[in-house]
């Protein structure tokens, strides 16, 4: 899980550890975030009518450094 984690959440994994969260911890910290990112750079709500057509779970705390990564993936679409 954490490999899979990672390989989205590269920068958020490697600052969680860097300041010395234990693997665990670092999982718990970004396993929902991973999957929402990879759902959002996948372009799954590119053509959503309206925030009511969006999924319970399309939403989670992240930094601007994560949102600039979602926008610029949106606009190379």
């Amino acid at each position: 899980h954490c490999l899979a984690v990672r390989a989205v959440c590269q920068r958020e994994i490697d600052c969680d550890r860097g300041n010395g969260y234990s693997w665990k911890i670092t999982l718990l910290r970004n396993y929902w975030k991973s999957k929402v990112k990879r759902e959002w750079l996948s372009g799954k709500y590119s053509n959503i009518p309206s925030q009511h057509s969006l999924p319970e779970k399309s939403m989670y705390p992240m930094d601007v450094d994560t949102w600039g990564e979602i926008l610029e993936a949106e606009l190379e679409r």
